[in-house]
């Protein structure tokens, strides 16, 4: 059994390397790519999930909440306890700003001397950390102001805005975006080596040879997915490469907890691949599909736009997109340095969503053998 795999697998890297083409989008793309969205721009966002940690616990203190969540940039979710439990709404991606009001707030406020507000946002994504602070000095200053002229007997209150940047202390977007180009490429070469894969065989007519021959059903499967989740785990090596020695990202996390991940995305990137080659008649037919899910994969991953942003309904939808879930995984690893103690959620979901997808796709590759 494993002889007749390994023969497959030497066949398919074969085919695959023959063709100038194919090689060109094996090594050129994610370089490309990974230049490009190094220097890409993100977007402006607003429902920002904010923790309040409120100390002072007066009327002022609860006024500044309000405002912050009638500008309409912020959406309040947490009132954390203790600056342990902010750490911890952090590091889950619960959040991405923190809010401290000091006890004292209302104090100063009448004595019309500065008073501290303390400002933790998460900068992993850079662009939204500087926005979202920008939003809370314009919210603050606003608010001292009308405080300072409703209150005749002292002057105008100056509020001290502090802020502080996690993971991402530079706030670069390049740190934020060239992870996510290692999901994006992974998933694109292994759907479009896997999706045509089965469809090229049956076009050239060696499908009936390879029909004829030894290989039971699943080792024809193995064979013909493996050199694939190889060339997926390489992408994502020199991907990594050129985001730590060409952009300076520093990749905080474990390299081997981010290779066993991998494998898990490449479980269902791999399935919905099989899955379009099942269903495709050419290879025509299975480059468009291939790029007819890929494209709103993307688009609804929450790598261009924040899935928070979405309607409602768009935001289930998402749960379906295994990109959604590495994309976590990987500024997890890169940025915050976290390992399976937080991101266990996405890796259960992406091994759930892998299995199921693969199963799927392994009936219909079995029955059109058949």
């Amino acid at each position: 059994m494993f002889k007749r795999i390994k023969q497959m697998i030497i066949k398919e890297f074969i085919q695959v390397f023959r063709d100038r083409r194919m090689k060109a989008i094996i090594f050129g793309v994610p370089i490309i790519q990974t230049i490009v969205f190094g220097y890409a721009v993100t977007t402006d966002v607003s429902n920002i999930a904010t923790a309040y940690y409120d100390l002072d616990k007066s009327y002022e203190s609860r006024e500044l909440a309000r405002r912050l969540e009638s500008s309409g940039y912020f959406t309040i979710r947490y009132a954390p306890e203790s600056t342990g439990e902010i750490r911890e709404l952090l590091d889950r991606g619960k959040v991405l700003c923190a809010i401290q009001i000091n006890s004292g707030l209302k104090k100063d406020l009448k004595k019309g001397i500065p008073t501290e507000v303390q400002v933790i946002v998460d900068g992993t994504d850079s662009n939204t950390a500087i926005v979202a602070m920008n939003y809370v000095s314009r919210v603050l200053a606003k608010y001292a102001k009308e405080m300072g002229t409703q209150n005749i007997k002292v002057s105008p209150v100056k509020v001290d805005v502090r802020t502080r940047a996690w993971f991402n202390a530079d706030l670069r977007s390049r740190n934020y975006n060239v992870p996510g180009v290692i999901a994006i490429m992974v998933m694109l070469i292994c759907l479009l080596l896997t999706s045509m894969a089965v469809v090229r065989e049956r076009e050239i007519g060696t499908m009936e040879q390879l029909m004829v021959t030894p290989l039971r059903p699943i080792e024809l499967m193995i064979g013909k997915t493996l050199p694939f989740a190889a060339i997926g785990f390489f992408d994502m090596v020199f991907v990594t490469l050129v985001a730590v020695f060409w952009f300076n990202i520093p990749i905080k996390g474990s390299f081997m907890f981010l290779s066993l991940c991998t494998a898990i995305y490449l479980l269902s990137v791999l399935g919905i691949g099989l899955f379009i080659s099942t269903v495709s008649k050419t290879q025509q037919q299975a480059l468009m599909a291939t790029f007819l899910f890929f494209a709103p994969a993307v688009l609804l991953s929450g790598f261009i736009f924040p899935i928070e942003n979405m309607p409602e309904i768009i935001q289930y939808g998402t749960y379906l997109i295994p990109l959604r879930y590495f994309l976590v995984i990987l500024r997890g690893i890169f940025l915050k340095g976290v390992g399976i103690d937080i991101l266990w959620p996405q890796m259960i979901a992406l091994f759930i969503l892998g299995i199921v997808v693969l199963t799927i796709s392994s009936l219909r590759f079995k029955k059109r053998l058949g």
